[in-house]
C-alpha cells in the first residue's frame, strides 16, 4: 500500500502568518501584504546602517595655497606710493578750489565772490553777500556783514580787523519834533480815497436805496451792500426792517442790522414781488429765499399731481411746510 502524498504546503502556511489570520484576522492576501510591508520597514532602518557613502577628503595644502595669496594680494595693495584708482561712487568738488590769499586791508564793497572765496569765507555765503551788496547799495559798515546768514563768527572775527569800514552804522540825525513826541504842528495827512461817513443821516426807504445810500452807514461797504440789494431782488422786497437779519452777510453783525434799521424804513403800503405759484417754474420758485430747492420740487410735484392751486392757503397741504415758513412766505405767493 502507497504512503498517502503530503499535502502542498506554501509560505504563507507558516507560522507567522498562520498565526496573524487565526489570531488578527487576516485573509491571506491581508497577511501577505503585511509580511511585505513589515520587510520595507525593516529595509528602510537598515540601509542607512549598510551604506556608508565616501566622505569628501580634506586637502590642506589647497588651502594654505589659497590663504597665501590673499595675504600678497593684500600686502601688495597697502604698499606705499601705490595710486588707488578712483571710486565709482566718489565725485569731484562741487565747487572749483580757489587759491588762498595772504589776509590785508581790503574794500568789502570792491570783492568778488571769488575775492571772498580766496579769504576763506564759504562759496555759497560769498555769493550771498555780494548779492546782498548789490540790492543794498554797498556796505557801510562792519555790523551789516557780522548779520550774514551762513557766516561763521570765527571768519568773520578773523577778517574784521582787514576790513575798511566802520564798525557801525552812522547816527541818524534828529528826527522831526511831530515824530519825536514834541509838541508842534502834525505834518498834514493824505486825503483818503474812500469818502467819509456823513455824522447826520436822514433814514431813507429800504426797497428804494441803491448800494451808494447803503454805503453812507457806518459799517456798510461795498460789500455787505451788494448783498442787502441782492437779497431784496431775490425776496421781491422787505416788508420788515427785521428782515435785515436774514442776509448773509449780516446773521452775526446784529450792531450793523441795528444800523440799518436806524437808518431805514419800509414804507407803509408797500406791496412786494410775488411769485405765482401756478405758472412758475422750477428754476424760478427755488431762487425765493424762502422757497428754496425741496420745497419747489414739492410746489411742482402737487401742482402736476392735483392741478393748480386754487388759491394760496393750498400750500398748507404740503407736508413739509412748516407753519412758520408759511407765515413768511404768506405774502410772498398768489394762484391768479
Amino acid at each position: 500500500m502507497k504512503p498517502s502524498p503530503r499535502p502542498r504546503r506554501s509560505w504563507a502556511d507558516a507560522g507567522p502568518l498562520r498565526w496573524a489570520r487565526r489570531y488578527m484576522g487576516y485573509s491571506r492576501a491581508e497577511a501577505r501584504g503585511m509580511v511585505g510591508l513589515l520587510a520595507v520597514l525593516a529595509g528602510a532602518l537598515l540601509l542607512p546602517l549598510l551604506w556608508h557613502p565616501a566622505q569628501p577628503q580634506y586637502l590642506p595644502a589647497a588651502d594654505q595655497q589659497q590663504l597665501d595669496q590673499l595675504a600678497a594680494n593684500l600686502a601688495a595693495n597697502r604698499a606705499p606710493g601705490r595710486a588707488y584708482a578712483p571710486r565709482p561712487f566718489e565725485r569731484a568738488a562741487r565747487y572749483p578750489a580757489v587759491a588762498q590769499v595772504p589776509l590785508g586791508p581790503f574794500d568789502p564793497n570792491a570783492l568778488t565772490p571769488e575775492g571772498w572765496e580766496a579769504r576763506g569765507v564759504p562759496h555759497f555765503v560769498a555769493g550771498r553777500i555780494v548779492k546782498y551788496r548789490d540790492a543794498a547799495g554797498g556796505f557801510r559798515a562792519k555790523a551789516q556783514i557780522k548779520k550774514m546768514y551762513g557766516l561763521e563768527d570765527s571768519v568773520y572775527q578773523r577778517l574784521a580787523p582787514f576790513m575798511q569800514l566802520p564798525e557801525a552804522l552812522p547816527v541818524r540825525g534828529e528826527r522831526p519834533a511831530y515824530a519825536a513826541g514834541a509838541p508842534g504842528k502834525f505834518p498834514p495827512f493824505a486825503a483818503s480815497k474812500f469818502p467819509s461817513k456823513p455824522k447826520h443821516l436822514q433814514p431813507f426807504d429800504l426797497n428804494a436805496a441803491d448800494t451808494t445810500q447803503l454805503m453812507q452807514i457806518r459799517g456798510i461797504g461795498a460789500g455787505r451792500a451788494k448783498w442787502v440789494v441782492q437779497y431784496r431782488n431775490q425776496l421781491g422786497g422787505y416788508l420788515r426792517a427785521d428782515q435785515l437779519g436774514e442776509v448773509f452777510v449780516l446773521r452775526d453783525a446784529p450792531d450793523l442790522v441795528d444800523s440799518l434799521r436806524k437808518y431805514t424804513f419800509v414804507q407803509p403800503g408797500f406791496a412786494p414781488q410775488l411769485v405765482n405759484v401756478n405758472t412758475a417754474s422750477f428754476d424760478e420758485l427755488y431762487l425765493h429765499p424762502y422757497i428754496r430747492k425741496p420745497l419747489a420740487r414739492l410746489i411742482v410735484a402737487y401742482r402736476k399731481q392735483h392741478g393748480p392751486y386754487r388759491k394760496p392757503e393750498d400750500l398748507q397741504q404740503i407736508p413739509t411746510l412748516k407753519p412758520d415758513d408759511w407765515a413768511k412766505l404768506r405774502p410772498y405767493v398768489r394762484c391768479e
